[in-house]
């Protein structure tokens, strides 16, 4: 610049004036601040490209204009800065509006204070309920406390009026849910045990014990059915005494089974319940009378209330499954979903934050790179399923045919074990005089006892011999690893209801095989069958329950402490115990089946139940903990939950069978229980029918109608085309969504890169008149 073009400027702004340059015709906003920051923050970096995104813009803005007043009032002049620059034109700015500020009146004050209408302001109520969401996004927690500040100092509407009262009570009404579900967590069973096994063994174990927790609630919730209306009705009520005597061959069945229980001493208590026979645990103990009060206009009919207590029992227990079931749904949906992407959802998901110790975080990562490891093998083995030759499918097929029959084998000898030693032991117990017996403990009493419990021993041994066999024989076979783990599930399933079948066969065989003699004496038939088939499954869920205690405190414990102790490979290669999930699991589910088989001949049974649910949680804990290592196969929380009730529904339709069966088709016990002297428990239900009035019979009947059942098929027919049309649209619609998901992701990838390319080139040209001012 020339001597005399500075003198120049001098002399004029000696006057007081200059002249108005570009910028003073330029209006200045907070928004038109935040996009000049915006662009020198992209000059000055270009990794910054990121924030224009749509996504990320929303904070941008709220950055921008919660730091407006900050980056008006805290800037300030700098000496090498121009004078047109944007801090100068703002502090200059924030200066006058002082100044007018004060010169204001009252009502421009008043004016002021209020909300800036063309901000997207919300009420009070949608803000609250903004920040109760924050929990449930996908965020990290530094995210999620910036996005809390940011809702809380949020300007928002007041409500007026009734919508301000809801407001306030749907405030307290979820503090008060809030308040009482950390009251419950606190006072909730074994919630530090399922905290220190996740911590050590992830969530999918973690699930298993929630399934015994959840188990014994549900119970737990059968019994107090059963207590409220059999159990305290029957001790409670006064009902008259049961005169009925049917008789057979001049004999009186009642008497006959009230004298047969007495006079045992305390020795019978241990053989499986000769001393409870007539208590409330067993079905014997139930009278059939009906209870009527002084007035008698009131009537409690105990037989009725039997056959409605064990229909809600089963009701209740298929409404739990489905309830439970249902939770994991729309999860395991999701990871079903994400099946193609195995080794990022592992990656990038497959760790369980639960995990707080080293031990278990370094187990934690063998079981991931097992995971990894299997992956590779099942693409592997797909490979060589694709390229085997005629041959070699020719000679696997011919030897999963060979493993297959031996399976059946094992299976029918398996059955026929199991009936040859109940016969056994029935014969053995049914020739003995019970009073003679167990009048004190001897040799002929434990020889007795043996016998009793020999056959459910069996079933024991079995159920932990065999699968181990069937473990080794599908090594033979040759399937993929996802496939062995079900097929060597449903296998073990098929063994343990199998065991289950025979022994249903056989107690249906002993009670049916003297139907003709009605003979009370009747040594071959028991004198009250029902209390007769409650004790056996009552003594088949005690002995497997102690088994369990038995083998994991001794056994187990045995092979764990040489294991550790030791430092030859082979003796710990056998000492060495995993937790396997799937046994596990088959033993909860097994014992919960022969409680629903048992319930309706002994409904004490969900008692039991309870306690052995809470003993085994303590002793598959110590199992858990002390015993074995973790696994090295990953069991994720949604997918052991599916798991369990599966195996759990597929039982609970098994038992259905039997439990009908008996109460359709069999004949009652003539000396014992409701329903003496009908022919059938069901003949109950359709005596009270007939009893109804006729308008309400008319009701009934209705629906038992062929056009009501057309009608109702036709109906539920439409409905499912329906949901099912309406699911398939959805499927659609969630398949064009997630492709439109992926078209807009590479939409802002191109753009993106074009804008990159753009600011690249705007750089270099600003570095290249910076360093040639010379050139235009």
């Amino acid at each position: 610049m020339s001597s005399g073009e500075r003198k120049k400027r001098v002399g004029n702004r000696s006057k007081g004036w200059e002249e108005a340059g570009a910028e003073f015709y330029q209006e200045s906003y907070p928004g038109a601040a935040c996009e000049v920051d915006i662009q020198q923050a992209l000059e000055r970096d270009p990794s910054k490209l990121a924030t224009l995104l749509p996504s990320k813009k929303s904070r941008v803005d709220y950055h921008c204009t919660s730091n407006n007043i900050e980056i008006v009032t805290t800037t300030k002049r700098v000496g090498h800065e121009p004078r047109t620059t944007l801090r100068r034109r703002t502090s200059t700015r924030l200066r006058y509006s002082t100044t007018t500020r004060r010169q204001s009146t009252q009502p421009d004050a008043n004016a002021s204070m209020l909300p800036d209408l063309s901000e997207n302001l919300t009420n009070e109520k949608k803000n609250w309920e903004d920040i109760m969401q924050i929990k449930a996004l996908p965020i990290c927690m530094e995210q999620k406390k910036a996005l809390k500040r940011h809702l809380q100092n949020t300007t928002t509407i007041r409500l007026q009026g009734c919508e301000q009262f809801k407001f306030w009570c749907l405030q307290k009404w979820e503090g008060l849910k809030t308040f009482l579900h950390q009251v419950y967590s606190k006072m909730g069973l074994w919630n530090s045990s399922l905290k220190h096994i996740g911590g050590n063994f992830g969530m999918g174990v973690v699930a298993y014990f929630l399934f015994i927790k959840w188990i014994l609630f549900l119970n737990l919730f059968l019994f107090s059915i059963i207590m409220i209306f059999l159990v305290l009705p029957t001790i409670l009520l006064e009902f008259p005494a049961d005169d009925s005597c049917i008789t057979a061959n001049g004999t009186c069945c009642s008497s006959t089974s009230v004298n047969s229980t007495r006079n045992f001493e305390i020795a019978s208590l241990f053989h499986g319940g000769h001393l409870l026979e007539n208590t409330v645990l067993f079905y014997g103990a139930y009278s059939s009378s009906t209870y009527y009060n002084e007035e008698k206009n009131l009537t409690y009919k105990l037989p009725l209330a039997y056959v409605f207590v064990m229909i809600a029992v089963f009701a209740v227990s298929l409404f739990a499954i489905v309830r439970w079931a249902a939770k994991g749904f729309k999860q395991r949906v999701v990871e079903n979903e994400g099946q193609l992407y195995h080794y990022c959802n592992l990656i990038f998901g497959g760790w369980d934050y639960c995990i707080n110790n080293k031990k278990a975080a370094s187990t934690k990562h063998l079981a991931l790179y097992k995971e990894m490891k299997a992956l590779l093998a099942a693409e592997r083995f797909e490979d060589e399923r694709l390229n085997r030759t005629q041959e070699d499918s020719f000679k696997l097929c011919f030897i999963r045919i060979i493993v297959n029959i031996s399976v059946v084998i094992i299976l029918l000898l398996s059955g026929i074990g199991i009936y040859w030693i109940i016969r056994l032991s029935f014969e053995k117990v049914a020739n003995q005089p019970l009073k003679m017996v167990y009048a004190s403990i001897d040799a002929k009493t434990v020889e007795l006892w043996f016998y009793e419990f020999v056959p459910y021993l069996a079933i024991v041994l079995l159920n932990m011999v065999i699968p181990v066999l069937f473990n080794y024989l599908i090594t033979l076979e040759n399937y993929s690893p996802t496939f062995v783990v079900k097929l060597t599930l449903f296998r073990t399933i098929f063994l343990r209801l199998a065991s289950l079948i025979v022994l249903l066969y056989t107690f249906y065989m002993k009670i049916a095989q003297s139907k003709d003699n009605d003979d009370c004496n009747n040594s071959k038939k028991p004198l009250c069958w029902e209390t007769f088939v409650g004790q056996q499954f009552m003594k088949l869920y005690m002995t497997d329950v102690v088994s369990q205690f038995f083998l994991t405190f001794t056994v187990n414990l045995i092979r764990a402490s040489v294991a550790r102790s030791t430092k030859n490979k082979v003796i710990r290669y056998i000492g060495r115990q995993e937790f396997d999930l799937s046994k596990h699991v088959l033993d909860i589910v097994y014992l919960q089946t022969v409680c629903w088989l048992g319930t309706f001949f002994s409904p004490g049974l969900p008692l039991i139940a309870v306690i052995g649910s809470f003993l085994l949680f303590y002793t598959k804990k110590f199992f858990c903990m002390i015993i074995c290592g973790p696994s090295k196969r990953i069991y994720r929380a949604s997918k052991s939950q599916s798991l369990f009730m599966l195996i759990l529904l597929i039982c609970y339709i098994l038992t259905i069978v039997p439990v009908v069966y008996s109460l359709v088709k069999m004949t009652p016990s003539k000396s014992c229980g409701p329903f003496k002297g009908l022919e059938s428990s069901w003949t109950l239900l359709v005596l009270t029918y007939q009893q109804l009035p006729a308008g309400l019979r008319s009701i009934l009947s209705l629906f038992s109608t062929f056009s009501f059942a057309a009608t109702a098929f036709l109906i539920l027919s439409f409905l499912l085309y329906y949901y099912n049309a309406v699911a398939s649209a959805n499927k659609n619609m969630v398949q064009v969504l997630r492709n439109q998901l992926v078209l807009e992701g590479h939409d802002k990838q191109f753009l993106l890169e074009r804008l990159s390319a753009f600011i690249k080139v705007h750089q270099e040209q600003t570095k290249y008149q910076q360093e040639h001012p010379e050139f235009p």
